[in-house]
């Protein structure tokens, strides 16, 4: 393994034999210098790591140096040392993006520090990461063994999410595997835990029950509407994974404090037409079809299923007794989304402002079918980067932004998350089948029922019955449906693919987040 290699740069380097011999003897090369200009010109014919620069060298100055090696060399880490402790010498080098900051007379335990902080960070980091994980992987399993109430699923569920983003950038491929197994046996648990409770939950037959999506408005939005004379904004962005929450959160954090971080349960199927319409509806989908027939579009009538979700939710106000002034936008595309953006301010008067964006759901289904898109998002961590980069430069973000200047209180959610599906199960039907890859449903559906889990009286979880026979079938875990005719090409085109509308962690257990503004 290479040594690495120092470039010292101070006036007094005579001085600092000590530090350099103890710097030498851990095992690193250093080369000196007193001057500036002699550093620049060193960078110039050799490869270096890191530099030592002192703030106060008489010719070029440090903070010339500085800036000089930044402009050539913007990713070289550069540690400024210096006898001042002047706040503007400080903000001069920080705001040059130094990597470290000291001040004379430094030890030598300090430069090594400073070393370990800038170059082997990465590495320190992902060993104690690991180990970290080691050790509660055995909590976690024994958790996983126990008969977990809904409450604590999201604990578990919470865990899980936090220790995937923290192992993504670790250099260890095999606690990474361990982890995806983990995660697995958790959805496989997870699975049997919705099977045994979903059905008593729809209909109030448990005291122990989760807020689920027909209630989400009740129980997390209502109750926030009257505690203050500024709207409320409920941004709602239709697929969004519980770990993307967490990924953009960062940067909302910049703007809100977040005073709830919560996750909701997704009624099924976890699709958009359904979970979505009962949201703001406060109904299940049966219920909105029975009592507001205008307002449903059955699945394989034509036309757009969530085309009523303003008139679904005004109703639902009124059921309520909220009789306030609300708007509603829907973004589907960039023109909308930079219009909205533009015009923000005209739904000041209002008391709740809700927002729908699209754009997630628009990538999970690109990823599909654009074989460039599922490169750019081979995996989890890379969908979720894909997603931040979107975030980071995207209307709603200045919307967000907007929000808290006018120091108004949010809620960000959403209405089902997605899957990474990787095992087929095979399922027959006619044509009249619906094309969703996580759940079926249909009047001649032939499949093997310990591979799914099966409702044949769509009314017991209050879904449509289009007929007599009419039967759903649910995918768990990573699974997903895929017919005999024509098999291998349809398992190949599917599978390593973000799917929804089944049963799993990622699609049911859902963020909802109050944020006050900063």
């Amino acid at each position: 393994m290479e040594k690495v290699r120092i470039l010292w740069a101070d006036d007094e380097i005579d001085m600092l034999k000590p530090h350099i011999i103890f710097l030498e003897h851990k095992g690193y090369e250093v080369a000196t210098t007193n001057n500036g200009d002699e550093a620049i010109d060193l960078l110039q014919n050799e490869v270096f790591d890191i530099v030592f620069l002192d703030e106060n060298m008489p010719g070029m100055s440090g903070i010339e140096t500085l800036e000089q090696i930044k402009k050539d060399y913007p990713n070289l880490p550069v540690v400024m040392i210096t006898k001042s402790e002047e706040e503007a010498i400080m903000e001069d080098a920080i705001g040059s993006k130094i990597a470290d900051y000291l001040i004379k007379p430094v030890k030598p335990n300090q430069i090594l520090l400073s070393l370990k902080r800038n170059l082997d960070n990465q590495k320190l980091v992902s060993e104690k990461t690991t180990m970290s994980y080691q050790q509660e992987f055995r909590q976690i399993g024994l958790e996983l063994s126990n008969q977990l109430n809904h409450t604590e699923w999201v604990e578990v569920y919470k865990k899980l999410v936090r220790w995937e983003l923290e192992l993504e950038q670790s250099q260890d491929n095999g606690i990474r595997q361990v982890l995806s197994m983990q995660q697995d046996e958790a959805n496989t648990v997870f699975s049997r835990f919705i099977e045994r409770n979903y059905v008593s939950w729809i209909n109030n037959k448990s005291q122990e029950k989760p807020v689920l999506s027909h209630t989400l408005i009740r129980d997390k939005i209502l109750p926030r509407i009257d505690g203050s004379d500024r709207p409320l904004f409920v941004i709602l962005i239709d697929n969004l994974r519980y770990d993307q929450w967490k990924a953009i959160q960062p940067l909302i954090e910049e703007y809100f404090r977040i005073e709830a971080d919560d996750i909701y349960y997704s009624i099924l199927p976890t699709t958009t037409q359904y979970a979505r319409n009962a949201l703001f509806a406060g109904l299940m989908p049966s219920e909105i079809r029975r009592k507001f027939p205008k307002y449903w579009v059955d699945e394989e009538d034509e036309g757009t299923k969530n085309q009523f979700e303003s008139e679904l939710l005004g109703e639902q106000l009124r059921r309520f007794g909220k009789d306030i002034r609300y708007s509603y936008n829907k973004v589907l595309n960039l023109n909308s989304g930079k219009k909205l953006a533009e015009n923000i301010s005209n739904l000041m008067s209002n008391k709740l402002n809700v927002i729908v964006y699209n754009f997630v759901d628009m990538l999970s289904h690109a990823r599909t079918e654009m074989e460039m898109i599922r490169e750019l998002a081979e995996d989890e961590a890379a969908y979720r980067s894909l997603m931040l980069s979107w975030f980071k430069h995207s209307s709603l973000f200045d919307i967000i932004k907007f929000i808290s200047q006018k120091k108004c209180d949010m809620i960000v959610t959403t209405d089902h998350g997605s899957v990474y599906v990787k095992d087929p199960v095979k399922i027959l039907g006619d044509r009249t089948v619906n094309t969703n890859l996580r759940y079926k449903y249909g009047k001649s559906l032939k499949y093997n029922s310990k591979e799914v889990f099966e409702i044949r009286d769509p009314e017991e979880i209050f879904l449509p019955r289009i007929n007599v026979s009419t039967a759903y079938v649910f995918t768990r875990a990573n699974d997903f449906f895929a017919y005999p005719n024509n098999y291998n090409h349809y398992v190949n085109y599917y599978r390593n693919t973000f799917q929804h509308g089944g049963i799993s962690m990622h699609e049911m257990l859902i963020p909802v987040a109050y944020l006050k503004a900063k």
